[in-house]
């Protein structure tokens, strides 16, 4: 609370590059929200990546770690007047500053009444907050949860919160092996998202062992510290910026491989959706899946955007997809 809320004014005073990697160029769309937030809004913003997943219209939004609120008035555009993004933070520092600017974004962007709230709690006890189970579409982190120390405890809540075929879409900072207590207990690492950095194959079993579909990687891209001191501090461990969807898919839903046929309807993807490091979907090409991502692209928001086909390409659709 004390680094984000007092020692950082704004980004540019963060010390590493943990908190302002971005793993991908940015759309036309988005670029064009990003023009129209407040500057002091943007000045206060320390997440790393772009949490901004596809097919957004309408959805209720949860932000876990939103600060001054960059991601939820970006999301507040894409989500339209009908849709719904809430942010959730500890600093009450950052949750003052986004506050104060929803009444400048509602009129920039043109809305009647706002679709955006900032409350002050913990992402680990989400219920203190007054989050009712399955209230959300999408359950986005940017570069936050790195320093709850309980991250079974953040995973728990936002598959809670989710409704099913929801989705959890975050990006975060891994280690390439479980940290030392030295590293653990540093001030500033763990200010800069290093120190409390999940070592990779442990998001993969916490995952699982919540509840999750297993994780989906969108895209990565290594950190470097360019600071001495630190870098001795740290050895031989290594960084990596990364953005992972996980799904809270129906309880029995792994039913078996099959074809989908991607429509092409999505705002921004009209041709190609990339949906992860593994699948990209082109508009009218026959795509094979696994059984784990037919599951997913039947019980998500995403099942009214493909034709999905059990097993061979002349099988039945799927009972449950739009065709």
């Amino acid at each position: 609370q004390d680094y984000y809320g007092k020692e950082l004014q704004k980004s540019e005073d963060l010390k590493t590059n943990a908190c302002i990697t971005s793993a991908r160029p940015l759309p036309k769309l988005v670029r064009d929200a990003l023009g129209r937030i407040h500057e002091e809004v943007l000045a206060r913003y320390y997440g790393c990546g772009l949490v901004i997943p596809e097919c957004l219209s309408s959805c209720r939004i949860l932000d876990l770690g939103s600060g001054s609120g960059r991601d939820c008035y970006l999301l507040s555009q894409l989500v339209g007047e009908q849709g719904h993004v809430t942010g959730i933070d500890m600093t009450e520092g950052q949750v003052e500053v986004a506050k104060k600017h929803i009444a400048y974004h509602m009129d920039k962007f043109g809305y009647r009444k706002p679709n955006v709230e900032f409350l002050h709690g913990y992402m680990e006890k989400l219920g203190d907050a007054g989050l009712a189970d399955e209230s959300y579409d999408i359950v986005i982190s940017n570069c936050v949860i790195n320093l709850a120390p309980d991250k079974r405890a953040v995973l728990r809540e936002a598959f809670r919160v989710l409704k099913t075929g929801g989705e959890m879409y975050f990006s975060d900072i891994y280690a390439s092996q479980r940290l030392s207590e030295t590293i653990r207990k540093h001030r500033v690492l763990w200010g800069e998202c290093l120190a409390g950095a999940l070592y990779w194959r442990d998001l993969y079993s916490i995952a699982e062992e919540v509840g999750f579909s297993p994780p989906c990687l969108v895209t990565a891209s290594p950190i470097t510290i360019g600071n001495k001191e630190l870098e001795d501090i740290v050895g031989d461990c290594r960084f990596v910026s990364a953005t992972f969807r996980l799904f809270k898919v129906p309880g029995g839903n792994w039913a078996r491989p099959g074809q989908v046929i991607y429509n092409g309807g999505i705002v921004g993807h009209e041709r190609e959706l990339v949906f992860d490091a593994n699948f990209t979907f082109k508009e009218g090409e026959v795509v094979d899946v696994d059984a784990e991502m037919a599951a997913i692209l039947q019980s998500s928001r995403f099942a009214e955007e493909f034709l999905i086909r059990a097993g061979g390409a002349n099988a039945a659709p799927l009972q449950g997809c739009c065709c």
